[in-house]
């Protein structure tokens, strides 16, 4: 089973805990919050998935990316597309 490397990065399940909860970007608040469940309940990226809109696959590239860049690589950056009408 994929596992998080939270050592690596000196942060705990609380820590994604949090930063599901206060990310400024939605999408960056949703993968914080699968990658706590993946911690919470010792379930696969599988078992996760089922219970949200996203596929497995895509769980595990989340997981990949936190291994990898820690808490940055999760981080949305929007990388294309147009940009939006109402612009902040």
């Amino acid at each position: 089973m994929l596992k998080l490397d939270l050592a690596k990065w000196n942060q705990t399940p609380e820590d994604l805990r949090e930063a599901a909860l206060t990310a400024p970007h939605a999408r960056t608040r949703e993968r914080f919050l699968a990658l706590y469940e993946l911690t919470q309940h010792g379930r696969g990226a599988s078992a996760i998935a089922r219970g949200t809109t996203h596929h497995a696959q895509t769980l595990i590239r989340w997981v990949h990316w936190y291994n990898s860049a820690g808490p940055d690589g999760v981080v949305f950056r929007q990388t294309g597309g147009p940009t939006p009408f109402f612009a902040r």
